[in-house]
């Protein structure tokens, strides 16, 4: 990837609980986390369209990627990122490397203009089509040479056996950490009703 992601002033981190609305993910596969800190909270529409944009791809067993829109929270003491969109554009992809076309930036920075929201970049998904979740010693130089703070986010999805992993650059090594998949209250498909006993 040859485009480099550059910091604004310092943005003031807010203090505030995670959604309420959370559940991990169905593609998580158990894989043993480096600690049980949730690092991350994923709106459902941008984890669906990580997914969907996997899987178009997964017959031809191309990678996808693209940038993490959110904002960096913390919470009694724990900072979390909360993924709010995605964005991606024209891809230069094979089945074991994938980049951003060098014609698509234009696209892709139209994408960010359009998120409707101030958002940071905190980080990246990418595809492993068939291969598992991990970061490889490319992902690990992209991650560590553009996401370069502490609490930017690796998805890593493989959409041939249905697992998706979050990871954390720590000390060269790519570690998996739990994430969940949130919706506002007002997003709840069951408009935020309880059964009621009769």
């Amino acid at each position: 990837m040859s485009v480099n992601i550059v910091s604004e002033t310092k943005r003031e981190i807010l203090e505030k609980a995670p959604p309420e609305n959370a559940v991990s993910h169905i593609w998580h596969k158990g894989t043993n986390p480096a600690s049980d800190r949730i690092i991350a909270y994923v709106n459902k529409h941008a984890e669906a369209k990580m997914r969907n944009h996997a899987l178009a791809y997964r017959d031809k067993k191309l990678e996808v990627m693209g940038l993490l829109l959110g904002e960096v929270r913390t919470w009694q003491g724990q900072e979390y990122v909360l993924i709010r969109d995605v964005v991606t554009t024209d891809l230069d992809a094979t089945s074991v490397s994938v980049k951003f076309d060098d014609k698509g930036f234009e696209k892709l920075f139209a994408g960010l203009d359009d998120s409707g929201f101030d958002y940071v970049v905190v980080g990246w998904y990418h595809s492993h089509p068939g291969y598992g979740c991990f970061l490889s010693e490319t992902d690990i130089k992209t991650h560590g040479g553009i996401f370069v703070s502490a609490h930017q986010v690796a998805i890593v999805i493989d959409p041939l056996n249905f697992q998706m992993e979050a990871f954390l650059l720590r000390d060269n090594i790519g570690q998996i950490h739990q994430f969940k998949v949130y919706w506002d209250t007002w997003d709840d498909p069951y408009g935020g009703l309880k059964k009621v006993k009769k």
